[in-house]
Protein backbone atom coordinates (compact mmCIF):
# COMPACT_ATOMS: atom_id res chain seq x y z
CA UNK A 1 0.00 0.00 0.00
CA UNK A 2 1.35 3.42 -0.98
CA UNK A 3 2.02 6.15 1.59
CA UNK A 4 -0.34 9.08 2.07
CA UNK A 5 2.42 11.65 2.44
CA UNK A 6 6.17 11.98 2.05
CA UNK A 7 8.52 13.89 4.33
CA UNK A 8 11.98 15.17 3.42
CA UNK A 9 14.17 16.27 6.32
CA UNK A 10 14.68 14.23 9.48
CA UNK A 11 15.95 16.80 11.93
CA UNK A 12 14.36 17.02 15.36
CA UNK A 13 11.14 18.54 13.99
CA UNK A 14 10.95 16.24 10.97
CA UNK A 15 11.35 13.12 13.06
CA UNK A 16 8.71 14.29 15.52
CA UNK A 17 6.22 15.03 12.75
CA UNK A 18 6.80 11.66 11.06
CA UNK A 19 6.21 9.78 14.31
CA UNK A 20 3.19 11.99 15.07
CA UNK A 21 1.66 11.08 11.71
CA UNK A 22 2.31 7.39 12.29
CA UNK A 23 0.77 7.54 15.76
CA UNK A 24 -2.38 8.95 14.17
CA UNK A 25 -2.55 6.10 11.68
CA UNK A 26 -1.13 7.80 8.61
CA UNK A 27 1.30 6.10 6.24
CA UNK A 28 4.37 8.26 5.66
CA UNK A 29 7.49 7.82 3.54
CA UNK A 30 10.63 9.60 4.71
CA UNK A 31 13.95 10.64 3.20
CA UNK A 32 16.92 12.60 4.49
CA UNK A 33 19.88 13.83 2.41
CA UNK A 34 22.29 12.84 5.19
CA UNK A 35 22.46 9.03 5.22
CA UNK A 36 23.71 8.77 8.81
CA UNK A 37 20.70 10.62 10.23
CA UNK A 38 18.32 8.67 8.01
CA UNK A 39 19.78 5.32 9.08
CA UNK A 40 19.72 6.29 12.75
CA UNK A 41 16.05 7.26 12.55
CA UNK A 42 14.97 4.19 10.59
CA UNK A 43 16.79 1.81 12.97
CA UNK A 44 15.57 3.67 16.04
CA UNK A 45 12.29 5.53 16.45
CA UNK A 46 10.85 4.63 13.04
CA UNK A 47 11.32 0.90 13.68
CA UNK A 48 8.47 1.11 16.19
CA UNK A 49 6.00 2.22 13.51
CA UNK A 50 5.41 -0.04 10.47
CA UNK A 51 3.55 2.81 8.72
CA UNK A 52 6.84 4.76 8.38
CA UNK A 53 8.64 3.72 5.20
CA UNK A 54 12.16 4.81 4.32
CA UNK A 55 13.20 5.94 0.84
CA UNK A 56 16.74 5.74 -0.48
CA UNK A 57 16.38 8.88 -2.62
CA UNK A 58 13.86 11.47 -3.75
CA UNK A 59 12.67 9.46 -6.75
CA UNK A 60 11.95 6.44 -4.59
CA UNK A 61 10.10 8.67 -2.15
CA UNK A 62 7.91 10.07 -4.93
CA UNK A 63 7.23 6.60 -6.36
CA UNK A 64 6.09 5.36 -2.94
CA UNK A 65 3.25 7.89 -2.69
CA UNK A 66 -0.39 7.66 -3.68
CA UNK A 67 -1.73 10.28 -6.10
CA UNK A 68 -1.93 13.18 -5.86
CA UNK A 69 1.50 13.03 -4.30
CA UNK A 70 1.88 15.09 -1.12
CA UNK A 71 5.43 15.87 -0.03
CA UNK A 72 6.37 17.86 3.07
CA UNK A 73 9.75 19.60 3.35
CA UNK A 74 11.29 20.03 6.81
CA UNK A 75 14.62 21.50 5.76
CA UNK A 76 16.62 24.69 6.28
CA UNK A 77 15.05 27.77 4.72
CA UNK A 78 16.51 29.59 1.74
CA UNK A 79 18.51 27.98 -1.09
CA UNK A 80 18.21 24.41 0.32
CA UNK A 81 14.43 24.56 -0.20
CA UNK A 82 14.84 25.73 -3.80
CA UNK A 83 17.40 23.00 -4.40
CA UNK A 84 15.11 20.22 -3.17
CA UNK A 85 12.14 21.62 -5.08
CA UNK A 86 14.24 21.74 -8.25
CA UNK A 87 15.05 18.05 -7.83
CA UNK A 88 11.49 17.12 -6.92
CA UNK A 89 9.66 18.70 -9.84
CA UNK A 90 11.28 16.37 -12.36
CA UNK A 91 9.38 13.47 -10.78
CA UNK A 92 6.04 15.15 -10.09
CA UNK A 93 2.87 15.52 -12.17
CA UNK A 94 0.28 18.31 -12.37
CA UNK A 95 -1.90 18.30 -9.28
CA UNK A 96 0.86 17.03 -6.97
CA UNK A 97 1.50 19.01 -3.82
CA UNK A 98 4.66 20.37 -2.19
CA UNK A 99 4.39 21.52 1.44
CA UNK A 100 7.16 23.70 2.87
CA UNK A 101 6.82 23.32 6.64
CA UNK A 102 10.10 25.03 7.54
CA UNK A 103 10.73 28.65 8.57
CA UNK A 104 10.85 30.03 5.04
CA UNK A 105 10.61 33.75 4.38
CA UNK A 106 7.11 34.59 3.23
CA UNK A 107 8.35 36.35 0.07
CA UNK A 108 10.12 33.15 -0.99
CA UNK A 109 6.82 31.33 -0.47
CA UNK A 110 4.98 33.86 -2.63
CA UNK A 111 7.55 33.33 -5.39
CA UNK A 112 7.52 29.54 -5.15
CA UNK A 113 3.73 29.41 -5.18
CA UNK A 114 3.70 31.35 -8.44
CA UNK A 115 6.53 29.38 -10.07
CA UNK A 116 5.08 25.97 -9.21
CA UNK A 117 1.56 26.97 -10.25
CA UNK A 118 2.97 27.63 -13.72
CA UNK A 119 3.98 23.94 -13.80
CA UNK A 120 0.59 22.76 -12.59
CA UNK A 121 1.88 21.95 -9.09
CA UNK A 122 0.20 23.03 -5.85
CA UNK A 123 2.22 24.64 -3.08
CA UNK A 124 1.61 25.16 0.63
CA UNK A 125 3.76 27.23 2.95
CA UNK A 126 2.88 26.27 6.49
CA UNK A 127 4.23 27.66 9.71
CA UNK A 128 4.68 25.07 12.45
CA UNK A 129 5.34 26.08 16.05
CA UNK A 130 5.88 23.98 19.12
CA UNK A 131 9.46 22.81 18.97
CA UNK A 132 10.45 19.18 19.49
CA UNK A 133 7.62 18.49 21.94
CA UNK A 134 5.01 20.12 19.72
CA UNK A 135 6.11 18.27 16.59
CA UNK A 136 5.62 14.96 18.37
CA UNK A 137 2.57 15.69 20.53
CA UNK A 138 0.75 18.43 18.61
CA UNK A 139 2.03 21.71 17.13
CA UNK A 140 0.22 24.83 16.03
CA UNK A 141 -0.11 24.81 12.23
CA UNK A 142 -0.61 27.95 10.11
CA UNK A 143 -1.19 27.14 6.45
CA UNK A 144 -0.99 29.46 3.47
CA UNK A 145 -0.93 28.84 -0.27
CA UNK A 146 -3.17 26.73 -2.45
CA UNK A 147 -6.53 26.15 -0.80
CA UNK A 148 -7.00 23.01 -2.90
CA UNK A 149 -3.70 21.71 -1.55
CA UNK A 150 -4.84 22.43 2.01
CA UNK A 151 -8.05 20.49 1.48
CA UNK A 152 -5.99 17.53 0.29
CA UNK A 153 -3.80 17.43 3.42
CA UNK A 154 -6.18 18.93 5.95
CA UNK A 155 -7.10 15.59 7.53
CA UNK A 156 -3.47 14.67 8.15
CA UNK A 157 -2.41 18.06 9.51
CA UNK A 158 -5.52 18.41 11.64
CA UNK A 159 -4.89 15.00 13.15
CA UNK A 160 -1.35 15.84 14.22
CA UNK A 161 -2.04 19.42 15.39
CA UNK A 162 -2.59 20.52 18.97
CA UNK A 163 -6.09 20.63 20.44
CA UNK A 164 -6.19 23.46 22.99
CA UNK A 165 -8.23 22.40 25.98
CA UNK A 166 -8.77 19.12 24.18
CA UNK A 167 -11.24 20.68 21.74
CA UNK A 168 -9.90 23.81 19.98
CA UNK A 169 -8.29 22.86 16.67
CA UNK A 170 -4.87 24.54 16.40
CA UNK A 171 -4.44 24.10 12.66
CA UNK A 172 -6.06 25.99 9.84
CA UNK A 173 -5.88 27.57 6.41
CA UNK A 174 -5.19 31.31 6.61
CA UNK A 175 -5.05 32.49 3.01
CA UNK A 176 -3.07 32.60 -0.25
CA UNK A 177 0.67 32.19 -0.97
CA UNK A 178 2.88 33.47 1.88
CA UNK A 179 0.21 34.12 4.53
CA UNK A 180 1.01 31.02 6.60
CA UNK A 181 4.71 31.72 6.74
CA UNK A 182 4.02 35.39 7.49
CA UNK A 183 1.86 34.39 10.46
CA UNK A 184 4.64 32.10 11.72
CA UNK A 185 7.16 34.91 11.32
CA UNK A 186 4.98 37.24 13.39
CA UNK A 187 4.49 34.47 15.95
CA UNK A 188 8.27 34.31 16.28
CA UNK A 189 8.51 38.09 16.57
CA UNK A 190 6.05 38.02 19.47
CA UNK A 191 8.05 35.10 20.87
CA UNK A 192 11.25 37.17 20.81
CA UNK A 193 9.50 40.04 22.60
CA UNK A 194 7.88 37.77 25.18
CA UNK A 195 11.13 36.00 26.01
CA UNK A 196 12.97 39.30 26.42
CA UNK A 197 10.21 40.70 28.66
CA UNK A 198 10.31 37.60 30.86
CA UNK A 199 14.11 37.82 31.03
CA UNK A 200 13.96 41.49 32.05
CA UNK A 201 11.43 40.63 34.74
CA UNK A 202 13.72 37.90 36.09
CA UNK A 203 16.66 40.31 36.01
CA UNK A 204 14.81 42.91 38.08
CA UNK A 205 13.90 40.44 40.78
CA UNK A 206 17.43 39.08 40.79
CA UNK A 207 19.27 42.40 40.90
CA UNK A 208 16.86 44.73 42.68
CA UNK A 209 15.15 42.40 45.12
CA UNK A 210 18.17 40.15 45.69
CA UNK A 211 16.04 37.06 45.07
CA UNK A 212 17.72 33.78 44.17
CA UNK A 213 16.54 31.70 41.17
CA UNK A 214 14.53 29.30 43.33
CA UNK A 215 12.62 32.19 44.91
CA UNK A 216 11.95 33.70 41.49
CA UNK A 217 10.83 30.29 40.25
CA UNK A 218 8.16 30.29 42.95
CA UNK A 219 6.95 33.73 41.81
CA UNK A 220 6.66 32.57 38.19
CA UNK A 221 4.86 29.43 39.35
CA UNK A 222 2.25 31.56 41.12
CA UNK A 223 1.96 33.90 38.14
CA UNK A 224 1.28 30.89 35.94
CA UNK A 225 -1.95 30.28 37.86
CA UNK A 226 -3.25 33.78 37.08
CA UNK A 227 -3.57 36.16 34.13
CA UNK A 228 0.04 35.53 33.03
CA UNK A 229 -0.59 31.80 32.57
CA UNK A 230 1.42 30.75 29.52
CA UNK A 231 3.95 28.26 28.22
CA UNK A 232 6.88 30.67 28.59
CA UNK A 233 6.01 31.51 32.21
CA UNK A 234 5.65 27.79 32.94
CA UNK A 235 9.02 26.79 31.51
CA UNK A 236 10.75 29.79 33.09
CA UNK A 237 9.60 28.62 36.51
CA UNK A 238 10.94 25.16 35.70
CA UNK A 239 14.29 26.46 34.44
CA UNK A 240 14.89 28.58 37.53
CA UNK A 241 14.20 25.62 39.81
CA UNK A 242 16.91 23.46 38.19
CA UNK A 243 20.39 23.01 39.64
CA UNK A 244 23.54 22.24 37.69
CA UNK A 245 24.57 18.62 38.19
CA UNK A 246 28.31 19.29 38.25
CA UNK A 247 28.46 22.44 40.42
CA UNK A 248 25.24 22.35 42.41
CA UNK A 249 24.61 25.97 41.45
CA UNK A 250 21.41 27.16 39.72
CA UNK A 251 21.71 26.03 36.09
CA UNK A 252 20.76 29.50 34.87
CA UNK A 253 23.90 30.90 36.54
CA UNK A 254 26.07 28.51 34.54
CA UNK A 255 24.72 29.58 31.13
CA UNK A 256 26.61 32.26 29.20
CA UNK A 257 24.53 35.43 28.80
CA UNK A 258 24.81 35.61 25.01
CA UNK A 259 21.53 34.84 23.23
CA UNK A 260 21.53 33.38 19.74
CA UNK A 261 18.91 33.82 17.02
CA UNK A 262 17.91 32.34 13.67
CA UNK A 263 16.59 35.51 12.06
CA UNK A 264 12.78 35.28 12.16
CA UNK A 265 12.55 38.06 14.74
CA UNK A 266 14.65 40.27 12.50
CA UNK A 267 12.41 39.36 9.53
CA UNK A 268 9.40 40.59 11.53
CA UNK A 269 11.10 43.93 12.11
CA UNK A 270 12.05 44.27 8.43
CA UNK A 271 8.48 43.47 7.36
CA UNK A 272 7.12 46.01 9.83
CA UNK A 273 9.46 48.69 8.48
CA UNK A 274 8.35 47.95 4.92
CA UNK A 275 4.69 48.17 5.90
CA UNK A 276 5.09 51.20 8.17
CA UNK A 277 3.90 49.39 11.30
CA UNK A 278 5.57 50.27 14.64
CA UNK A 279 6.77 47.14 16.47
CA UNK A 280 9.24 48.67 18.95
CA UNK A 281 9.04 45.89 21.52
CA UNK A 282 9.82 43.20 18.95
CA UNK A 283 12.65 45.36 17.60
CA UNK A 284 13.99 45.95 21.12
CA UNK A 285 14.04 42.20 21.74
CA UNK A 286 16.07 41.59 18.57
CA UNK A 287 18.49 44.37 19.50
CA UNK A 288 18.78 43.01 23.05
CA UNK A 289 19.98 39.70 21.63
CA UNK A 290 22.46 41.59 19.47
CA UNK A 291 23.70 43.45 22.56
CA UNK A 292 23.99 40.23 24.55
CA UNK A 293 26.22 38.79 21.83
CA UNK A 294 28.78 41.55 22.53
CA UNK A 295 29.89 39.69 25.63
CA UNK A 296 33.58 40.55 25.47
CA UNK A 297 32.90 44.23 24.76
CA UNK A 298 30.41 44.37 27.65
CA UNK A 299 32.97 42.87 30.00
CA UNK A 300 35.45 45.61 29.05
CA UNK A 301 32.81 48.34 29.23
CA UNK A 302 31.75 47.26 32.72
CA UNK A 303 35.07 48.52 34.05
CA UNK A 304 34.92 51.80 32.14
CA UNK A 305 31.35 53.11 31.96
CA UNK A 306 29.80 54.71 35.05
CA UNK A 307 26.30 53.99 36.34
CA UNK A 308 24.27 53.74 39.53
CA UNK A 309 25.61 50.23 40.15
CA UNK A 310 22.36 48.27 40.10
CA UNK A 311 21.45 49.48 43.57
CA UNK A 312 18.41 47.85 45.14
CA UNK A 313 15.40 50.18 45.53
CA UNK A 314 14.33 48.28 48.66
CA UNK A 315 16.22 46.87 51.59
CA UNK A 316 16.04 43.22 52.53
CA UNK A 317 14.18 44.24 55.69
CA UNK A 318 11.36 45.91 53.73
CA UNK A 319 9.33 42.76 53.16
CA UNK A 320 6.08 44.62 52.48
CA UNK A 321 7.73 46.89 49.90
CA UNK A 322 9.33 43.82 48.30
CA UNK A 323 5.94 42.18 47.92
CA UNK A 324 4.53 45.39 46.48
CA UNK A 325 7.34 45.64 43.96
CA UNK A 326 6.77 42.04 42.83
CA UNK A 327 3.14 42.97 42.19
CA UNK A 328 4.26 46.06 40.25
CA UNK A 329 6.64 43.95 38.15
CA UNK A 330 3.78 41.53 37.45
CA UNK A 331 1.64 44.44 36.22
CA UNK A 332 4.51 45.70 34.08
CA UNK A 333 5.11 42.30 32.52
CA UNK A 334 1.44 41.74 31.76
CA UNK A 335 0.90 45.20 30.21
CA UNK A 336 4.11 44.89 28.17
CA UNK A 337 3.09 41.47 26.87
CA UNK A 338 -0.28 42.84 25.79
CA UNK A 339 1.56 45.56 23.85
CA UNK A 340 3.86 43.00 22.23
CA UNK A 341 0.89 40.94 21.05
CA UNK A 342 -0.87 44.13 19.93
CA UNK A 343 2.13 45.01 17.77
CA UNK A 344 2.19 41.54 16.23
CA UNK A 345 -1.50 41.55 15.38
CA UNK A 346 -1.24 45.10 13.97
CA UNK A 347 1.50 43.80 11.67
CA UNK A 348 -0.73 40.90 10.58
CA UNK A 349 -3.55 43.34 9.86
CA UNK A 350 -1.34 45.58 7.72
CA UNK A 351 0.09 42.63 5.77
CA UNK A 352 -3.39 41.24 5.17
CA UNK A 353 -4.36 44.49 3.46
CA UNK A 354 -1.08 44.95 1.58
CA UNK A 355 -0.97 41.39 0.21
CA UNK A 356 -4.70 40.80 -0.17
CA UNK A 357 -4.77 37.84 2.22
CA UNK A 358 -7.96 38.68 4.14
CA UNK A 359 -6.52 37.23 7.35
CA UNK A 360 -8.81 36.45 10.28
CA UNK A 361 -7.00 37.69 13.39
CA UNK A 362 -9.42 35.85 15.66
CA UNK A 363 -8.65 32.60 13.86
CA UNK A 364 -4.90 33.17 14.22
CA UNK A 365 -5.30 33.87 17.94
CA UNK A 366 -7.21 30.60 18.23
CA UNK A 367 -4.45 28.68 16.42
CA UNK A 368 -1.96 30.04 18.96
CA UNK A 369 -3.89 28.88 22.03
CA UNK A 370 -2.26 25.45 21.92
CA UNK A 371 0.91 23.76 20.72
CA UNK A 372 2.95 26.88 19.99
CA UNK A 373 5.60 28.68 22.04
CA UNK A 374 3.55 31.85 22.63
CA UNK A 375 0.41 30.06 23.81
CA UNK A 376 -1.06 32.00 26.70
CA UNK A 377 -4.34 32.18 28.58
CA UNK A 378 -5.10 35.72 27.40
CA UNK A 379 -5.09 34.58 23.75
CA UNK A 380 -8.66 33.53 24.41
CA UNK A 381 -9.47 37.16 25.23
CA UNK A 382 -7.55 38.25 22.12
CA UNK A 383 -9.67 35.91 19.99
CA UNK A 384 -12.83 37.28 21.59
CA UNK A 385 -11.69 40.86 20.93
CA UNK A 386 -11.30 40.20 17.21
CA UNK A 387 -14.53 38.21 17.11
CA UNK A 388 -16.32 41.22 18.60
CA UNK A 389 -14.80 43.57 16.05
CA UNK A 390 -13.47 42.05 12.82
CA UNK A 391 -12.19 45.50 11.82
CA UNK A 392 -10.14 46.01 15.02
CA UNK A 393 -6.85 47.57 13.91
CA UNK A 394 -5.10 47.49 17.28
CA UNK A 395 -5.73 45.29 20.30
CA UNK A 396 -5.31 48.27 22.63
CA UNK A 397 -8.53 49.76 21.25
CA UNK A 398 -10.55 46.81 22.52
CA UNK A 399 -12.49 47.77 25.65
CA UNK A 400 -11.28 44.75 27.64
CA UNK A 401 -7.58 45.22 26.91
CA UNK A 402 -7.76 49.01 27.25
CA UNK A 403 -9.09 48.43 30.75
CA UNK A 404 -6.53 45.74 31.54
CA UNK A 405 -3.59 47.91 30.56
CA UNK A 406 -5.03 50.96 32.32
CA UNK A 407 -5.25 48.99 35.56
CA UNK A 408 -1.54 48.11 35.26
CA UNK A 409 -0.24 51.61 34.58
CA UNK A 410 0.96 52.58 38.04
CA UNK A 411 2.98 49.41 38.54
CA UNK A 412 4.22 49.48 34.94
CA UNK A 413 5.51 53.04 35.18
CA UNK A 414 7.05 52.47 38.62
CA UNK A 415 8.88 49.38 37.34
CA UNK A 416 10.29 51.05 34.23
CA UNK A 417 11.32 54.10 36.28
CA UNK A 418 12.99 51.89 38.91
CA UNK A 419 14.94 50.10 36.18
CA UNK A 420 16.15 53.38 34.69
CA UNK A 421 17.03 54.90 38.06
CA UNK A 422 18.73 51.72 39.20
CA UNK A 423 20.82 51.31 36.07
CA UNK A 424 19.17 48.09 34.94
CA UNK A 425 18.43 47.75 31.19
CA UNK A 426 14.81 46.99 30.35
CA UNK A 427 14.66 47.79 26.62
CA UNK A 428 11.60 45.71 25.77
CA UNK A 429 9.54 46.81 28.78
CA UNK A 430 10.45 50.48 28.30
CA UNK A 431 9.67 50.29 24.58
CA UNK A 432 6.27 48.75 25.33
CA UNK A 433 5.41 51.59 27.68
CA UNK A 434 6.62 54.15 25.14
CA UNK A 435 4.52 52.42 22.46
CA UNK A 436 1.45 52.66 24.68
CA UNK A 437 2.06 56.33 25.48
CA UNK A 438 2.73 57.20 21.84
CA UNK A 439 -0.43 55.44 20.71
CA UNK A 440 -2.65 57.10 23.32
CA UNK A 441 -1.45 60.69 22.71
CA UNK A 442 -3.44 62.80 20.29
CA UNK A 443 -0.48 65.08 19.55
CA UNK A 444 3.14 63.95 19.08
CA UNK A 445 6.20 66.13 18.33
CA UNK A 446 6.29 64.99 14.70
CA UNK A 447 5.18 68.52 13.74
CA UNK A 448 8.66 69.74 14.62
CA UNK A 449 10.21 66.93 12.60
CA UNK A 450 8.15 67.93 9.57
CA UNK A 451 9.28 71.54 10.01
CA UNK A 452 12.91 70.41 10.18
CA UNK A 453 12.50 68.29 7.04
CA UNK A 454 11.00 71.25 5.23
CA UNK A 455 13.77 73.55 6.47
CA UNK A 456 16.73 71.52 5.21
CA UNK A 457 15.12 69.64 2.32
CA UNK A 458 11.99 71.53 1.25
CA UNK A 459 10.01 68.33 1.87
CA UNK A 460 6.82 70.35 2.63
CA UNK A 461 4.34 69.82 5.44
CA UNK A 462 0.59 69.76 6.00
CA UNK A 463 -1.30 72.25 8.13
CA UNK A 464 -3.97 71.39 10.68
CA UNK A 465 -6.25 74.17 9.40
CA UNK A 466 -5.98 73.83 5.62
CA UNK A 467 -5.79 71.16 2.93
CA UNK A 468 -2.79 70.56 0.70
CA UNK A 469 0.97 70.73 1.13
CA UNK A 470 2.93 73.80 2.18
CA UNK A 471 6.52 74.97 2.15
CA UNK A 472 8.11 77.76 4.18
CA UNK A 473 11.13 79.75 3.04
CA UNK A 474 12.54 79.67 6.55
CA UNK A 475 15.06 82.56 6.35
CA UNK A 476 12.20 84.95 5.48
CA UNK A 477 9.31 83.05 7.07
CA UNK A 478 7.24 83.24 3.87
CA UNK A 479 4.90 80.28 3.42
CA UNK A 480 3.34 79.13 0.16
CA UNK A 481 1.13 76.22 -0.94
CA UNK A 482 2.82 73.55 -3.01
CA UNK A 483 1.04 71.58 -5.75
Amino acid sequence: MRSEIGLIGLGVMGQGLAVNMAIHGHRVSVFNPTPELFDEFMRGRAALYPSIEGAADIRQLVDSLECPRRIMLMIKSGPPVDSVISELVDFLSPGDIIIDAGNSHFKDTIRRTRELAARGLLYLGIGISGGEEGALHGPSIMAGGSEAAWRSVENILSDIAAKAGGTVQCSGYLGPDGSGHFAKMVHNGIEYASMQLVAETYHMMRCFLRMNPEEISDVFRIWNTRRLQSYLIEITSSILAHSDGSTGKPIVDMIKDAAQQKGTGMWSVFAALELGVPVPTIAAAVEARNMSALKEQRERASGILAGPGLSSPVSVAEASRKGQMIEEIEDALYASLVCAYAQGFALLCAASIAYGWNLDSGQIASLWTGGCIIRAAFLNQIREAFDRNRGLCNLLLDEFFAGEVASCQDGWRSTVAAAANGGLPAPAMASALSYYDSYRLQVLPANLIQAQRDYFGAHTYKRIDADGAFHTHWPTGRERPVG
